[in-house]
């Protein structure tokens, strides 16, 4: 496939490359239409485009840059777990050995960032040469001077010098140990002196956040033009990665920041998304809100993420109906009031009506809501809560449109459900929701439940894990694939409900516990042992 890039707006001026610039390729492990529409991919491949000292081009699965170059970095952005296919495929291609152990110093270092790999990197450990772990506004720059002082070095010592940056993990560079080769993981340690015993995962903490480098009509989300109002969430729901994994919360400063960043980019386009876990808890969203409503913006579309329900007003709905958007986006989690005590969501079934009776009010069409089945301490009351819930609106807001979202629980690393399973009861009320939501008007909108176990499998994966990937993208993508690989690997690890369907004991260790999010162990314990005095 031809890329349109001609259709790009671009908002930054890449650079020159030097005649001695490092060759870099970026890619991303799926299709331009996906992969552009990614505001990290974008943040980061402009990062790097703005270095005279680098000449960087992009891949995707359809398609890369018309100057192709011979990488000696070559980066990859992971945001979903199953793109592992295709960056093994990307390998290939490139002629590049899929395991670090066997590329030699003529092969690109290979380096990858992105969320998946700041929760848990091992599964895919022995695939990377390089791990950048956590926001890349400041590692990119000190990754790549880094490389720099070394690039004329052998593999191996480019390794060890990159390991003393703080936020890179050289997966090579440490051995797991196992009790048994089909027990539990006892520690992963560095197998030299002066490589870090734990890696922990680069915070920026500045108040300027990311917006869209480049805007198309290819992408996604055709011309948008995307803002960071908010990083991580204050929240802090339980179960919840894009709370605790991205911690502290911060926010973009408004007169210095965001609203200059909206001035730049409706000078290429007239679609605005406002993105963070939680945009309307911005401190001064109200100021944001005033400005949006200028007759100036009346030819814009402003659409925004999932915001909290109980920030959801007449006015809010009002600005984003006269702004071209029908929809929004909250989530709920569950109907159940005593389950959401239980996972820290701070919400109250009040809340909730008086939100989609504000939306109605303020002339929005439908509300999205988002929940999910399995969560830890989950009972049948529960689920009858969130169907009671549904109905009540129906009574209170009739006029919207309604459809839930809802995924089963997935254990995340760095968060206090790390140690909680997947609950195989979770497939069962997906489908009572199914039966019991269509009658009321509800679209109901399930997660497969089988891509659920895979996303626990390497959510929670150690090293071993790997293997299991390889021999799984061999027989096809199904649960079934992953089944037949644990069976033909029976012996050399534990079997898929290990990993997937037992509850963890706290005081083992765990595959990510060399690597230290925001919150230490201790403190995910103390904020878990909250959940259990709420149940």
């Amino acid at each position: 496939m031809s890329i349109p890039w001609s259709d790009e707006s671009l908002t930054f001026t890449p650079a020159s490359p030097q005649p001695d610039a490092i060759p870099l390729t970026f890619a991303f492990p799926n299709t331009y239409t996906i992969g552009i529409t990614s505001l990290g991919y974008q943040v980061v491949w402009a990062t790097l485009a703005s270095r005279p000292d680098l000449a960087v081009t992009r891949r995707f699965t359809d398609g890369q840059d018309r100057r192709s170059l011979s990488p000696e970095l070559l980066g990859v952005s992971v945001s979903w777990e199953l793109d592992y296919v295709n960056i093994l495929t990307l390998l290939e291609e490139l002629q590049i050995p899929i395991h670090s152990r066997d590329r030699a110093d003529e092969h690109p270092l290979v380096f990858g960032g992105g969320p998946v790999l700041t929760a848990n990197p091992e599964p895919f450990a022995n695939f990377f040469d390089v791990v950048l772990m956590g926001d890349g506004e400041e590692l990119l720059h000190e990754f790549i001077d880094a490389y720099k002082q070394v690039r004329e070095s052998d593999r191996t010592t480019k390794l060890r010098k990159l390991s003393q940056v703080p936020g890179i993990y050289i997966p090579s560079l440490y051995k797991p140990e196992y009790d048994g080769a089909d027990g539990p993981i006892v520690a992963c340690r560095p197998m030299y002196d002066g490589v870090p015993d734990i890696v922990q995962k680069r915070t920026y903490r500045g108040n300027t956040l990311s917006t869209s480098t480049v805007v198309t009509p290819h992408a996604a989300w055709e011309n948008i033009y995307m803002v960071e109002v908010v990083r991580s969430c204050p929240e802090m729901c339980r179960f919840c990665l894009a709370s605790y994994l991205t911690l502290p919360f911060r926010v973009a400063d408004l007169p210095e920041g965001l609203i200059p960043a909206i001035e730049r980019g409706l000078e290429v386009t007239k679609r605005l998304g406002l993105l963070g876990a939680s945009v309307t808890q911005h401190p001064e969203f109200d100021d944001l809100l005033t400005y949006l409503e200028r007759d100036r913006f009346d030819d814009v579309r402003v659409s925004l993420a999932s915001v909290r329900t109980g920030t959801v007003t007449k006015r809010l709905a009002s600005v984003l109906t006269q702004r071209g958007s029908n929809s929004i986006t909250v989530a709920v989690e569950s109907g159940s009031e005593r389950l959401r005590q239980v996972i820290n969501k701070k919400l109250q079934n009040d809340e909730i009506y008086r939100a989609a009776q504000s939306a109605q009010a303020g002339g929005l069409k439908s509300i999205k809501f988002y929940g999910m089945a399995g969560l830890p301490f989950e009972n049948a009351e529960d689920i009858e809560a969130t169907v009671a819930m549904f109905k009540h609106l129906r009574k209170v807001a009739p006029k919207l449109r309604y459809s839930f979202g809802c995924s089963t629980f997935v254990p995340k690393a760095h968060t206090p459900f790390q140690w909680h399973r997947v609950d195989k009861s979770a497939q069962k009320t997906l489908k009572l929701f199914q039966k019991r939501l269509r009658p009321l008007g509800v679209e109901f909108r399930p997660e497969s439940y089988n891509w659920s176990v895979i996303q626990a499998l390497i959510s929670r994966g150690d090293r071993r894990v790997g293997r299991v990937l390889e021999m799984a993208r061999g027989f096809g993508d199904s649960l079934g694939s992953y089944k037949r690989a644990f069976k033909e690997l029976k012996g050399e690890l534990p079997p898929l409900a290990y990993y997937v369907h037992e509850d963890w004991d706290t005081e083992a260790s765990l595959p990510w516990s060399h690597l230290l999010g925001p919150l230490n162990r201790d403190r995910l314990l103390q904020h878990r042992q909250d959940a259990i005095a709420q149940a």
